[in-house]
């Protein structure tokens, strides 16, 4: 899921992570979701750490999938959520099953994004939706967070929003940009 130098990252900084985050912003991830044509039951918060964004919604039953079991121990101890350890290139689930999947401030961290918009579509329902929240490169604040999580060896590739649009739409997802800004917000419904 994520290159190798950032989950050895991300599992030395689980014990600090939610207390140095900001909360996610569940306003921004229900009005992505609201995109959805289905009922959400089952949603998979994937690359969801610590359960930080799954605990900023509420409604559905919530897995988060994540490569870092550093940070999937703390979604699980500390905010009681069910987590799988997986990729997010190679989803362990079947065809279909779910109604929902969010990637929060986790895509640029994803060493194959194409592989991860595909088992979306894979593993979402028709009428399903995956909403992505990611920052844009192109923002002053995002170039100063691409620059900074280079310097520290993280091996991230951010998307501008349209960029990521384009690739939900060529993996047959009808893409909407939801809103803009440093951190934006692209949702796909799947067809």
């Amino acid at each position: 899921m994520y290159g190798l130098g950032d989950v050895r990252f991300f599992d030395r900084i689980a014990p600090l992570y939610d207390r140095v985050m900001p909360p996610a912003d569940g306003e921004a991830l229900a009005a992505g979701l609201d995109h959805a044509t289905r009922p959400i039951d089952r949603l998979l918060d994937v690359g969801g750490g610590s359960g930080r964004a799954a605990a900023a919604l509420t409604g559905p039953e919530i897995t988060v999938v994540d490569a870092s079991l550093g940070m999937l121990a703390r979604a699980r101890e500390h905010r009681d959520l069910s987590g799988v350890a997986g990729d997010a290139g190679r989803l362990p689930f079947r065809d279909g099953s779910v109604d929902a999947a969010t990637v929060v401030d986790a895509f640029h961290h994803l060493s194959d994004q194409a592989a991860a918009i595909e088992e979306a579509a894979r593993v979402l329902a028709p009428g399903g939706a995956l909403v992505v929240r990611e920052f844009d490169p192109t923002h002053p604040l995002g170039r100063a967070l691409a620059a900074s999580e280079h310097a520290i060896g993280m091996e991230s590739r951010f998307r501008t929003p349209a960029d990521l649009a384009a690739d939900l739409a060529e993996a047959g997802f009808d893409p909407r940009i939801a809103d803009r800004g440093f951190a934006y917000t692209v949702v796909g419904v799947r067809e």
